[in-house]
């Protein structure tokens, strides 16, 4: 019992481990292949002239929902869905992961909101300083929003399958109960 426990957090451990490097090339490479020097040329040349910081963080979006009503209002195209459902999905399996890989699944939905959002900040921050998107606070909320998704989805699931399994457990105890006072 205890290998197979082990087992099985090893593998959602693994899986978790996979799940963040595809978070990380979708969202800070978006789909593209960057070299360590590409990298590295960005980030000199963005803490060797403020300027260029500055200027990425003067085409974010500080302004929380703008974004999100400006999606929902065109929803024309592609991409307006893509980035909205797209940010919530892809922190779903987040916030389903750290209930997962915690002690006796107690995460708590106040934990799961602080590691979302930190996150999802640590990776907006991430493609101002290296030139590879822009800051957009609705990208925090939508992310933050699909890693709490995320946490409901796996404790419903966690719960409904604990309550079933025990409550057939207890079913099934109270039936051997009654077959042995009948015998």
């Amino acid at each position: 019992m205890k290998k197979t426990k082990l087992m099985n957090r090893i593998m959602v451990l693994a899986l978790f481990v996979f799940y963040m490097y595809a978070l990380l090339r979708i969202i800070l490479f978006k789909f593209r292949w960057r070299d360590m020097t590409f990298l590295w040329h960005q980030l000199q040349r963005n803490f060797g002239n403020s300027d260029n910081l500055i200027y990425q963080l003067q085409r974010g979006n500080f302004i929380p929902l703008k974004t999100i009503f400006i999606n929902i209002q065109s929803l024309s195209g592609w991409h307006d869905l893509s980035n909205f459902v797209g940010n919530i999905g892809a922190f779903i399996p987040f916030g389903m992961f750290l209930v997962l890989l915690s002690k006796n699944k107690g995460m708590s939905f106040i934990g799961i909101l602080a590691r979302s959002m930190g996150l999802s900040l640590c990776l907006e921050c991430l493609q101002v300083v290296f030139s590879l998107g822009i800051f957009d606070v609705d990208d925090l909320i939508l992310n933050t929003s699909g890693g709490l998704l995320g946490y409901c989805a796996i404790k419903l699931y966690v719960n409904k399958f604990i309550v079933n399994t025990s409550s057939i457990v207890q079913d099934r105890d109270i039936v051997e109960k009654q077959e042995f006072k009948n015998i």
